[in-house]
């Protein structure tokens, strides 16, 4: 099974999850409640000191509860265990936001060990089955209590809140090192996880996984849930804190250290997981009824000279990674701009879905965002990694130290003050009534935004475009027919040969003044 699968199903679980407890499937049972293990001393830089000193040791897997068991804890098995909210750690005090617990299951089969924090004492969260709902002959019924068989945690809304029980929770960590909040339109989508090791290269992907989690309690609303987790894999080790704030949508403050195990070939910092499958970009005909399917329509950048771009997902031939190399970036993110339900017609709110967004605190030196982007034929695929990859080799001994945040928004937190693409859209080339040329490819490209607006009366921006090949012509530029103040369209043809990418570049100026973000688009001539 692929991640991008297992990853659609720790959304399809949360989900049913979710609507069963609405359903009034989950009724409490009298004396259930958390027990606790012996206390121990804990601070981040004892974490940090257990996850060098793992480092130094031959890696060896969490443990796996019973798998002949586990293995039968399917979909609709996994959709039965529900965690019994009253048993919530801070369900009635103690922190403003509870946190409840996930099974482990077919596709989450290890144990991950849950402790909370107080006054620099860890107690470990014990493993009972009477915090799940389970019916006298569910098959999870077989599992002992020990290894846990906790597999990831939710984080509730305010426990001030009467509905926090039957609301989403806005923040969920389930499987390998994945974690994703519901941002300010209240839907999940894309993910992050703790660290990307290898994807898009010719060694295979791996997938740490966070083994241990300790939690510190918000004591306000205003104040952050602070979450530690323990990193572990074949090739490296971590310690991590995350702050994380219930803002307008979600703030994720995160510092992790690092320490290789082993050589790394592509080692990427603050992955972001998202799905793209098609949209009004290009689509073979009759594929699916919906105008556009994806989670993320875009690649938002903020290079450390300043520029933003605007770079389109795609859905290529075979498996691409693009590099853009930057020093000191200002931030990256993985963004939904479509914010029509018309362009989507999906009852699963498309357009509702969070885009996520790169912060870096402190300087990352040199390297470059990568996005690597894989074939797909469906929905139930991640299909999309954006991330930073350091220009130093990652080799066995490195440490990193890293700080940055996510926000969990619309739109980007950081937006430019430019006009920005709102559409982009491929055609055949040559002019209307004519035969059409073979190997010329039309591109519509709408820029939006308040520069363009102010432009005096009568006079138009001017579109720059280059291309790494191929010819161009009839370039034109036009206002949008909206009467939308400040929208406007390039439209160019380009003739190129052969089946190699082709890498184009686009912005709108005035005179002398920069009017439009960048516009990065790699086409892929058939």
């Amino acid at each position: 099974m692929s991640l991008s699968r297992r990853h659609f199903l720790q959304l399809a679980v949360a989900v049913n999850a979710l609507s069963l407890f609405k359903a009034g499937m989950v009724n409490a049972e009298p004396g259930i409640g958390l027990k606790f293990g012996p206390p121990s001393p804990f601070s981040f830089e004892t974490l940090k000191t257990l996850a060098q000193e793992r480092a130094g040791r031959e890696y060896a897997p969490p443990p796996q509860p019973d798998p002949a068991i586990v293995k039968q804890i399917d979909y609709d098995a996994h959709g039965k265990l529900q965690y019994r909210k009253e048993a919530a750690l801070w369900a009635e005090s103690g922190g403003s936001y509870p946190i409840s617990f996930q099974h482990v299951g077919m596709f989450f089969p290890k144990t991950v060990i849950m402790s909370v924090v107080e006054k620099g004492t860890a107690r470990e969260i014990l493993y009972d089955p009477r915090l799940f709902t389970m019916g006298p002959d569910h098959v999870a019924k077989g599992l002992p209590a020990s290894p846990s068989a906790f597999a990831g945690f939710w984080v509730h809304e305010s426990r001030k809140g009467s509905d926090w029980k039957t609301r989403e929770p806005w923040v969920t960590f389930l499987g390998a090192s994945y974690f994703r909040a519901i941002g300010e339109l209240g839907q999940v989508g894309l993910s992050a996880r703790g660290i990307a090791l290898n994807p898009g290269t010719s060694n295979p992907e791996e997938f740490p996984d966070f083994v241990s989690f300790w939690f510190e309690p918000a004591a306000k609303t205003d104040d952050p849930v602070t979450v530690y987790a323990l990193l572990d894999g074949p090739s490296l080790t971590g310690a991590y804190r995350f702050l994380l704030r219930r803002t307008r949508g979600v703030v994720m403050e995160i510092e992790a250290a690092l320490f290789l195990r082993k050589d790394i070939e592509r080692l990427g910092i603050a992955p972001l997981t998202s799905m793209y499958w098609f949209s009004e970009t290009a689509k073979p005909t009759g594929v699916d009824w919906r105008p556009e399917v994806h989670d993320s329509d875009g690649l938002a950048l903020w290079t450390g000279v300043g520029e933003h771009i605007w770079r389109p997902i795609n859905n290529p031939p075979h498996i691409m990674v693009s590099s853009f190399a930057d020093k000191s970036p200002k931030g990256f993110g993985l963004s939904q701009r479509d914010r029509v339900l018309d362009h989507y017609q999906d009852g699963v709110r498309y357009h509702l879905r969070p885009s996520a967004w790169v912060e870096p605190l402190g300087d990352w030196g040199e390297g470059a965002v990568q996005l690597t982007e894989i074939p797909t034929d469906d929905e139930i695929h991640d299909n999309v990694v954006a991330m930073w990859v350091p220009k130093e080799p990652a080799t066995a001994g490195k440490t990193y130290d890293l700080r940055y945040r996510i926000h969990w928004l619309a739109d980007e937190a950081f937006p430019s003050p430019l006009a920005r693409c709102v559409a982009t859209r491929l055609g055949n080339g040559g002019q209307p009534g004519k035969p059409r040329p073979k190997g010329v490819r039309k591109f519509m490209v709408e820029f939006l935004g308040k520069p363009l607006a102010k432009l005096p009366y009568g006079e138009k921006p001017e579109p720059v475009i280059t291309a790494t090949r191929g010819e161009l012509s009839r370039i034109e530029i036009e206002a949008v027919p909206d009467d939308v103040p400040g929208h406007w369209r390039t439209h160019f043809d380009l003739a190129v040969t052969g089946q190699d990418p082709v890498e184009i570049r686009c912005y709108l100026r005035h005179k002398d003044e920069v009017m439009s973000e960048t516009w990065l688009y790699q086409y892929h001539p058939f």
